[in-house]
């Protein structure tokens, strides 16, 4: 009998060359997804909590802002350092401490999105809230989305992503950092994607890499 053309060989070509069409497809797919500008009702969204994913002072000003904004009735700060303290975030931040540092919690538990989500269900559920005002970088936003519908099902959330400067989002396939930074939260964003098939659910690695933006 004759042996199929090409034999095994080009069946595990045509594999990966499929593999990385995939890849290369999805890749595309999350950049896309990555917000350019605020939602449109940005500005009128208002929640019983805001909770704000440590990541540099821009996640932090704005989520501060929100609350002497009256946005929330509370804020917390998720992923902060053992150490840090309420005064000293304010500082980085540049606010009045006076107008909001009575409403301002410190999460010291999590470190990474998974953590955050479980640590910020912990707070909604002893605070008694039922809507929340995510703050995040708009990189961060879908995996952070992902992680914290899983933890909280039942809360509203409402996004509100950042905008670093520094973050090339349009045409980012030319910019090498900037490509390095969607490449490494879109691998991110598949492993919290998979987490639930393995076994013990997985271990997520903490989310500050080098080059990550505020």
């Amino acid at each position: 009998m004759r042996r199929a053309r090409g034999g095994p060989f080009a069946w595990i070509f045509f594999a990966l060359l499929a593999a990385g069409l995939g890849y290369a497809g999805g890749l595309v797919w999350f950049a896309q997804t990555i917000p350019r500008a605020p939602a449109p009702d940005a500005a009128a969204t208002v929640a019983d909590g805001i909770v704000v994913l440590t990541g540099g002072p821009l996640r932090l000003r704005e989520g501060l802002r929100l609350l002497a904004a009256g946005k929330g009735r509370k804020l917390l700060v998720s992923g902060v350092y053992r150490g840090v303290e309420v005064q000293e975030l304010l500082r980085v931040a540049r606010q009045a401490p006076d107008s909001v540092e009575c409403c301002v919690e410190l999460g010291y538990a999590a470190d990474s999105t998974h953590g955050n989500a479980r640590e910020t269900s912990a707070w909604v559920e002893r605070e008694g809230f039922r809507s929340l005002i995510l703050v995040t970088a708009n990189y961060h936003l879908r995996r952070s989305l992902l992680e914290f519908r899983r933890a909280l099902p039942d809360i509203e959330i409402h996004l509100h992503p950042v905008f670093p400067e520094g973050f090339r989002i349009e045409a980012w396939w030319r910019w090498p950092g900037t490509f390095a930074l969607v490449q490494g939260e879109y691998h991110k964003f598949l492993a919290a994607l998979a987490r639930p098939l393995m076994p013990l659910g997985g271990a997520e690695t903490g989310d500050l890499a080098p080059g990550e933006l505020p």
